[in-house]
């Protein structure tokens, strides 16, 4: 089940990646547009054991980081999705979450990612990235990931628990 879990895990990121570098700049609200490959690695930091959602988390930031029209230094996504992976892993226990915590911990997890990427971008002297910017780039994206939640978490969560029993919570 493991290389199963792998391979849906691969895709689910692969395909999150696409839409979100295709598709959903044409929705972008001031350039900011929904992080699929962040709700990705929240499902499976809620669904799945802590070191496979922070390996997936490392991995979809670096395809994220890699993807054109990647603009910035390469590794900032990487190190925000790893610790959105571990940070969510720890909200997760031994049941079933609920839909309140599952909501809760994207807003959570987007803020943090979110910030995290921007802070590393002003310390890095990113000329996109100013103080001023970084609130309203913060909360446009917690906004946009909350609302795709009902849509992405749910089935990924399932699927996650599917291919992975021993660990499942759901």
């Amino acid at each position: 089940m493991k290389g199963a879990r792998t391979l849906v895990a691969v895709l689910a990121v692969v395909v999150a990646l696409v839409v979100q570098v295709s598709l959903f700049p044409h929705l972008a609200w001031h350039g900011i547009v929904p992080n699929l490959c962040l709700l990705v690695v929240v499902a499976a930091a809620l669904t799945v054991e802590a070191p496979f959602a922070m390996v997936l988390g490392f991995a979809a930031g670096l395809a994220l980081d890699l993807a054109p029209p990647a603009d910035h230094v390469a590794g900032r996504w990487a190190l925000a999705l790893t610790v959105v992976a571990f940070l969510a892993a720890r909200v997760r226990q031994d049941q079933k979450p609920s839909a309140l915590a599952v909501v809760g911990t994207v807003a959570a997890a987007s803020f943090v990612a979110t910030s995290l990427f921007a802070l590393t971008g002003v310390l890095l002297s990113d000329p996109a990235m100013s103080v001023s910017g970084l609130l309203e780039v913060v909360l446009v994206a917690v906004v946009w990931d909350v609302l795709l939640t009902p849509f992405v978490l749910p089935p990924l969560m399932r699927l996650f628990a599917r291919l992975s029993p021993q660990w499942a919570t759901t």
